[in-house]
Protein backbone atom coordinates (compact mmCIF):
# COMPACT_ATOMS: atom_id res chain seq x y z
CA UNK A 1 0.00 0.00 0.00
CA UNK A 2 1.38 3.37 -1.01
CA UNK A 3 1.01 6.50 1.07
CA UNK A 4 -0.85 9.31 -0.68
CA UNK A 5 0.76 12.73 -0.62
CA UNK A 6 -1.33 15.39 1.12
CA UNK A 7 -3.25 17.68 -1.21
CA UNK A 8 -2.21 21.28 -1.71
CA UNK A 9 -5.37 22.42 0.08
CA UNK A 10 -4.53 20.32 3.14
CA UNK A 11 -1.00 21.72 3.20
CA UNK A 12 -2.28 25.29 3.01
CA UNK A 13 -4.76 24.62 5.82
CA UNK A 14 -2.04 23.12 8.00
CA UNK A 15 0.22 26.11 7.40
CA UNK A 16 -2.59 28.55 8.13
CA UNK A 17 -3.55 26.76 11.35
CA UNK A 18 0.00 26.85 12.64
CA UNK A 19 0.45 30.53 11.77
CA UNK A 20 -2.63 31.82 13.65
CA UNK A 21 -1.60 33.89 16.66
CA UNK A 22 -4.09 34.82 19.34
CA UNK A 23 -4.85 38.53 19.31
CA UNK A 24 -3.51 40.33 22.38
CA UNK A 25 -6.18 41.77 24.70
CA UNK A 26 -6.88 45.47 24.62
CA UNK A 27 -5.40 47.44 27.48
CA UNK A 28 -7.40 49.96 29.46
CA UNK A 29 -5.74 52.80 27.52
CA UNK A 30 -6.63 51.05 24.23
CA UNK A 31 -10.28 50.87 25.25
CA UNK A 32 -10.46 54.49 26.43
CA UNK A 33 -8.90 55.79 23.22
CA UNK A 34 -11.00 53.41 21.13
CA UNK A 35 -14.28 54.54 22.69
CA UNK A 36 -13.29 58.21 22.40
CA UNK A 37 -12.32 57.76 18.75
CA UNK A 38 -15.40 55.73 17.85
CA UNK A 39 -17.84 58.15 19.48
CA UNK A 40 -16.16 61.21 17.98
CA UNK A 41 -16.28 59.74 14.47
CA UNK A 42 -19.86 58.49 14.82
CA UNK A 43 -21.09 61.79 16.27
CA UNK A 44 -19.53 63.76 13.42
CA UNK A 45 -21.29 61.46 10.97
CA UNK A 46 -24.59 62.21 12.73
CA UNK A 47 -23.76 65.93 12.60
CA UNK A 48 -23.44 65.68 8.80
CA UNK A 49 -26.78 63.87 8.64
CA UNK A 50 -28.59 66.48 10.73
CA UNK A 51 -27.00 69.30 8.73
CA UNK A 52 -28.29 67.58 5.57
CA UNK A 53 -31.81 67.26 7.12
CA UNK A 54 -31.59 63.50 6.68
CA UNK A 55 -32.13 60.52 8.92
CA UNK A 56 -30.50 57.17 9.40
CA UNK A 57 -31.47 53.91 11.05
CA UNK A 58 -31.43 52.75 14.65
CA UNK A 59 -32.05 54.86 17.70
CA UNK A 60 -29.86 57.58 16.17
CA UNK A 61 -32.29 57.84 13.26
CA UNK A 62 -35.27 57.73 15.60
CA UNK A 63 -33.73 60.51 17.69
CA UNK A 64 -33.10 62.61 14.57
CA UNK A 65 -36.74 62.17 13.56
CA UNK A 66 -37.95 63.26 16.98
CA UNK A 67 -35.59 66.26 16.96
CA UNK A 68 -37.16 67.44 13.67
CA UNK A 69 -40.66 67.14 15.12
CA UNK A 70 -39.99 68.60 18.59
CA UNK A 71 -38.03 71.42 20.22
CA UNK A 72 -35.84 68.95 22.13
CA UNK A 73 -32.25 68.69 20.90
CA UNK A 74 -30.87 65.54 19.31
CA UNK A 75 -28.19 65.20 22.00
CA UNK A 76 -30.85 64.91 24.74
CA UNK A 77 -33.19 62.68 22.74
CA UNK A 78 -30.42 60.28 21.75
CA UNK A 79 -29.57 59.50 25.36
CA UNK A 80 -33.20 59.27 26.51
CA UNK A 81 -34.28 56.95 23.67
CA UNK A 82 -31.45 54.55 24.52
CA UNK A 83 -32.27 54.22 28.22
CA UNK A 84 -34.66 51.20 27.83
CA UNK A 85 -32.06 49.32 25.82
CA UNK A 86 -29.51 49.64 28.60
CA UNK A 87 -31.66 47.33 30.73
CA UNK A 88 -31.55 44.73 27.94
CA UNK A 89 -27.79 45.10 27.69
CA UNK A 90 -27.38 44.65 31.44
CA UNK A 91 -29.54 41.51 31.39
CA UNK A 92 -27.86 39.85 28.41
CA UNK A 93 -24.36 41.33 28.21
CA UNK A 94 -23.42 42.22 31.79
CA UNK A 95 -22.13 45.32 33.53
CA UNK A 96 -18.90 45.75 31.52
CA UNK A 97 -20.58 46.03 28.11
CA UNK A 98 -23.50 48.05 29.51
CA UNK A 99 -21.33 50.63 31.23
CA UNK A 100 -19.18 51.05 28.11
CA UNK A 101 -22.31 51.52 26.01
CA UNK A 102 -23.77 54.07 28.44
CA UNK A 103 -20.49 56.00 28.29
CA UNK A 104 -20.42 55.76 24.49
CA UNK A 105 -23.99 57.05 24.15
CA UNK A 106 -23.27 59.88 26.61
CA UNK A 107 -20.14 60.85 24.64
CA UNK A 108 -22.00 60.86 21.33
CA UNK A 109 -24.66 63.06 22.91
CA UNK A 110 -21.98 65.45 24.20
CA UNK A 111 -20.03 65.52 20.94
CA UNK A 112 -23.27 66.05 18.98
CA UNK A 113 -23.87 69.21 21.00
CA UNK A 114 -20.23 70.28 20.55
CA UNK A 115 -19.87 69.99 16.75
CA UNK A 116 -22.38 72.75 15.86
CA UNK A 117 -20.67 75.13 18.30
CA UNK A 118 -17.21 74.43 16.91
CA UNK A 119 -18.16 74.38 13.23
CA UNK A 120 -21.17 76.70 13.09
CA UNK A 121 -23.68 76.84 10.25
CA UNK A 122 -22.39 75.14 7.11
CA UNK A 123 -23.92 74.34 3.74
CA UNK A 124 -23.38 70.70 2.80
CA UNK A 125 -24.42 68.95 -0.38
CA UNK A 126 -27.15 66.54 0.81
CA UNK A 127 -25.81 63.56 -1.15
CA UNK A 128 -22.33 64.08 0.26
CA UNK A 129 -23.64 64.68 3.78
CA UNK A 130 -25.88 61.60 3.83
CA UNK A 131 -23.44 59.12 2.29
CA UNK A 132 -20.31 60.33 4.07
CA UNK A 133 -22.20 60.84 7.33
CA UNK A 134 -23.43 57.24 7.32
CA UNK A 135 -19.99 55.96 6.35
CA UNK A 136 -18.46 57.76 9.34
CA UNK A 137 -21.21 56.51 11.64
CA UNK A 138 -20.57 52.93 10.49
CA UNK A 139 -16.82 53.22 11.05
CA UNK A 140 -17.42 54.69 14.50
CA UNK A 141 -19.76 51.82 15.43
CA UNK A 142 -17.20 49.28 14.20
CA UNK A 143 -14.56 50.81 16.48
CA UNK A 144 -16.95 50.64 19.43
CA UNK A 145 -17.80 46.98 18.69
CA UNK A 146 -14.07 46.24 18.67
CA UNK A 147 -13.78 47.69 22.16
CA UNK A 148 -16.77 45.83 23.63
CA UNK A 149 -19.13 48.81 23.47
CA UNK A 150 -22.02 50.01 21.31
CA UNK A 151 -24.25 52.98 20.67
CA UNK A 152 -27.08 51.25 22.48
CA UNK A 153 -30.48 50.59 20.95
CA UNK A 154 -30.45 48.45 17.84
CA UNK A 155 -26.70 47.88 18.20
CA UNK A 156 -27.40 45.85 21.33
CA UNK A 157 -30.15 43.84 19.64
CA UNK A 158 -28.11 42.99 16.55
CA UNK A 159 -25.06 41.98 18.60
CA UNK A 160 -27.22 39.63 20.64
CA UNK A 161 -28.76 38.15 17.49
CA UNK A 162 -25.31 37.68 15.94
CA UNK A 163 -23.98 35.98 19.06
CA UNK A 164 -27.03 33.73 19.53
CA UNK A 165 -27.95 32.90 15.91
CA UNK A 166 -24.83 33.74 13.91
CA UNK A 167 -26.66 36.24 11.70
CA UNK A 168 -24.43 39.10 10.55
CA UNK A 169 -24.98 42.24 12.57
CA UNK A 170 -25.05 44.49 9.51
CA UNK A 171 -27.84 42.59 7.78
CA UNK A 172 -30.00 42.42 10.91
CA UNK A 173 -29.45 46.12 11.53
CA UNK A 174 -30.37 46.83 7.92
CA UNK A 175 -33.76 45.19 8.33
CA UNK A 176 -34.51 47.18 11.47
CA UNK A 177 -33.31 50.41 9.89
CA UNK A 178 -35.75 50.03 6.99
CA UNK A 179 -38.60 50.53 9.48
CA UNK A 180 -37.06 53.72 10.88
CA UNK A 181 -36.28 55.19 7.46
CA UNK A 182 -39.81 54.47 6.22
CA UNK A 183 -41.17 56.23 9.32
CA UNK A 184 -39.28 59.33 8.16
CA UNK A 185 -41.91 59.78 5.43
CA UNK A 186 -44.09 61.41 8.08
CA UNK A 187 -41.48 64.08 8.83
CA UNK A 188 -39.22 64.71 5.80
CA UNK A 189 -39.71 64.73 2.03
CA UNK A 190 -39.66 61.66 -0.21
CA UNK A 191 -36.35 62.79 -1.72
CA UNK A 192 -34.73 63.04 1.71
CA UNK A 193 -36.13 59.63 2.64
CA UNK A 194 -34.64 58.12 -0.54
CA UNK A 195 -31.27 59.66 0.30
CA UNK A 196 -31.57 58.45 3.88
CA UNK A 197 -32.30 54.91 2.67
CA UNK A 198 -29.18 54.98 0.49
CA UNK A 199 -27.14 56.25 3.43
CA UNK A 200 -28.51 53.55 5.74
CA UNK A 201 -27.43 50.94 3.18
CA UNK A 202 -23.91 52.39 3.27
CA UNK A 203 -23.78 52.22 7.07
CA UNK A 204 -25.06 48.67 7.24
CA UNK A 205 -22.84 47.35 4.46
CA UNK A 206 -19.87 48.76 6.41
CA UNK A 207 -21.01 46.68 9.40
CA UNK A 208 -21.92 43.58 7.37
CA UNK A 209 -18.62 43.47 5.49
CA UNK A 210 -16.38 44.21 8.45
CA UNK A 211 -18.07 42.82 11.56
CA UNK A 212 -18.50 39.06 11.27
CA UNK A 213 -18.72 36.39 13.96
CA UNK A 214 -15.23 35.63 15.27
CA UNK A 215 -13.47 38.32 13.25
CA UNK A 216 -12.62 40.51 16.25
CA UNK A 217 -11.12 38.35 18.95
CA UNK A 218 -9.29 40.92 21.04
CA UNK A 219 -10.93 41.62 24.40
Amino acid sequence: MTNQAPSKGAVRSAIASTSIVAAPPHSGVDDVLGVLTGTLIASFGLFLLKTSSAVTGGTAGLSLLLSYASPISFSVLFFVVNVPFFALALWKKGWNFTLRSVIAVALVSAFSALHPRMIGDVAINPVYGVLFGNLLAGVGILILFRHKASLGGFNILVLLVQERLGWRAGYVQMGLDVVVVLAALSVVSTREVALSAAGALVLNFVLALNHRPGRYSAS
